[in-house]
């Protein structure tokens, strides 16, 4: 037996981890690859539930949404990624209630906390699936969320 500490020893001891290292690259050289074939499968691909890509203000069939601009995902998000712009108005009833007006979301500088989806008390929020964002310039990530026209959805309708 030829001891690690010789020359020889040494020599066999490193051709020997060489070809242990060269058995595994060759065994997982031929098996089966579980790439996906990304953007020739666009069409066919699902993301998980879990996933979260982009926030997105729900809206129903008639362009309603439930947010009812009160701020709390705004005050709980930790970077300030979300900004509210809201106003008062005086419904017919005279009653004095605050509207959205406009729902800002700068992507990129969200960390994906889900804390302003997890904190709406009227469940207002989700994270969609959408995963493809690159844009050239920072300004394109920042989006309006509420669709041009929406209005706040009716209650018991």
């Amino acid at each position: 037996m030829v001891q690690k500490n010789t020359y020889f020893g040494g020599l066999f001891s490193g051709l020997g981890s060489l070809l242990t290292g060269m058995k595994v690259t060759l065994r997982e050289f031929f098996t089966r690859k579980t790439t996906e074939c990304y953007p020739e499968n666009r069409a066919t691909l699902k993301m998980y539930d879990r996933f979260r890509g982009t926030l997105e203000l729900i809206h129903n069939g008639q362009n309603e949404h439930k947010c009812i601009a009160c701020g709390i995902c705004e005050m709980n998000c930790p970077n300030g990624t979300i900004q509210i712009q809201s106003e008062f108005v005086t419904d017919e009833n005279g009653k004095k209630r605050k509207i959205l007006k406009a729902y800002r979301y700068d992507l990129g500088s969200c960390i994906f906390c889900q804390l302003c989806v997890v904190s709406c008390p009227q469940g207002a929020l989700r994270f969609g699936t959408e995963f493809e964002n690159a844009v050239f310039t920072r300004e394109k990530l920042v989006k309006q969320l509420n669709h041009e026209g929406a209005v706040l959805e009716k209650k018991g309708v």
